[in-house]
């Protein structure tokens, strides 16, 4: 799941170069630029792929180190 989360990340690196919304002057619900819109929802996207990247590919030695360094400023000796 890991390299699914790496590539969601690079396809929106990609998706991000919107060019093809530059001269379209089409509204969305009326009101709403289609350029805009597109921004809301790749925000939306990103939000959710960063959800991703902290559930399946956060390493789990930072808590891990962390832990062992609270203990170990505790005066406690070190965890095995």
């Amino acid at each position: 799941m890991r390299y699914v989360v790496y590539a969601l990340a690079v396809a929106l690196a990609i998706l991000h170069q919107d060019f093809w919304y530059w001269d379209d002057t089409t509204l969305v619900f009326g009101f709403l630029p289609v350029g805009l819109a597109y921004h809301c929802l790749f925000s939306l996207c990103a939000a959710t792929v960063w959800a991703l990247a902290v559930i399946f590919a956060w390493p789990s030695t930072i808590e891990d180190q962390v832990e062992r360094e609270l203990h170990k400023m505790e005066g406690g000796e070190e965890p095995k």
